[in-house]
């Protein structure tokens, strides 16, 4: 399978958060607890509004990282 990064959004404790853990063909189930990147176990929320909710800054900030990818520039042009 392609994974075009080493890590998956997963939404727990009411944001989005990045993991690395091995991620179920289906994704987390709600209750499963997963590692993120900024560094908390915290239990999945696979709930269709959970994936609305707001990322979690520093997860962003690594998953950038780690996919070499640059944080956007805050404000307008």
């Amino acid at each position: 399978m392609f994974r075009p990064h080493p890590f998956h959004w997963v939404p727990a404790e009411g944001k989005r958060h990045a993991s690395t853990d091995p991620k179920p063909f289906k994704g987390y189930p709600t209750g499963f607890v997963v590692a993120t990147l900024c560094g908390h176990q915290l239990a999945a929320d696979n709930s269709e509004p959970a994936w609305f909710w707001e990322m979690c800054a520093a997860c962003d900030v690594k998953a950038r990282d780690l996919a070499k990818t640059p944080t956007p520039p805050v404000g307008g042009a």
